[in-house]
């Protein structure tokens, strides 16, 4: 069972914490339904894993920066940690605290934060992302997304010292691997995006069921994107920058390179990895679509 704390403004509920249960698993089928009205606002996933110092950082920014795109935050925590201690003033939007009693995946923790979502726009993102000085990056995320046509807005990434860092890739056939890997060649499309942050419509997230949990650890996002541009729906770059500053754990661990391996020979088994793969064209890279137009 997992253990849920929403923590609301002092203007809307002064300290109280309400606690609550949330099924397990199983108790719920994924949302089949598009609710047909969404509330303005943008609702934030945010994971953990023993990440609370950056958590606690980037929590602090976006009430600092963001609070008139943000108007709520779901903090996973897949391990015990402290809950984030808000500025004085108290937090700007709602924050619902959800605490794992036993680890979940990438993809089923934000699944599960974002099931329900009643506000127009959703976003996906990393604890170890960053927002670059004063400038709320989610509104330029939101007016991109909401541009016709568009599954999902993304930024740029760059990594502490301001260096563009590679979010943008083709699909990961065993050639592509083999030239970025092997040869050190650079990306000849960008088919995908990594998921450290992303923005999308609502009502996108809810057709596509979300991340597909079969994946584990990774490759969640590398589906997602191909779902959605199967649809005829395309990926934009807004003009906006954020640090990133995670490091692939599979290079450094036997164990996220065993999770690795199996989730893109799941990949390269799925029908979706088939599809794409005979629709990609050079053409289909600068129109932003691998499917109908």
């Amino acid at each position: 069972m997992q253990v849920v704390n929403r923590i609301r403004h002092p203007a809307i509920m002064t300290g109280q914490i309400r606690r609550l249960c949330v099924p397990r698993r199983g108790q719920y089928g994924p949302m089949s339904v598009i609710q047909p009205l969404f509330q303005p606002g943008l609702v934030v996933s945010v994971v953990s894993h023993g990440h609370g110092d950056m958590v606690q950082a980037l929590l602090l920014q976006l009430a600092h920066v963001s609070s008139t795109s943000v108007s709520r935050v779901v903090l996973t925590q897949n391990l015990p940690e402290p809950e984030p201690v808000p500025p004085a003033s108290g937090w700007p939007f709602e924050l619902l605290r959800v605490v794992n009693v036993v680890p979940l995946g990438f993809g089923t923790n934000h699944n599960r934060a974002l099931a329900h979502a009643t506000e127009a726009f959703v976003c996906v993102l990393n604890p170890d992302v960053a927002l670059v000085g004063n400038s709320d990056p989610f509104k330029a995320l939101i007016s991109a997304c909401g541009a016709p046509n568009i599954g999902c807005a993304y930024p740029v990434q760059i990594d502490p010292a301001g260096r563009v860092q590679g979010s943008e890739r083709e699909v990961p056939s065993p050639m592509a691997l083999l030239r970025r890997r092997l040869l050190g060649r650079q990306e000849m499309r960008v088919d995908w995006v990594n998921a450290a942050c992303l923005v999308l419509p609502s009502v996108v997230w809810h057709a596509l069921n979300g991340f597909d949990e079969r994946y584990f650890m990774y490759c969640e996002d590398v589906d997602l994107c191909l779902r959605l541009r199967l649809r005829g729906l395309h990926l934009a770059k807004a003009p906006v920058r954020v640090i990133h500053a995670g490091q692939r754990a599979s290079s450094r661990s036997l164990k996220h390179l065993g999770w690795h391996l199996q989730s893109l020979w799941r990949l390269w088994r799925s029908p979706v990895y088939t599809r794409a793969l005979q629709l990609l064209t050079a053409q289909s890279a600068d129109n932003g679509t691998i499917g109908a137009p």
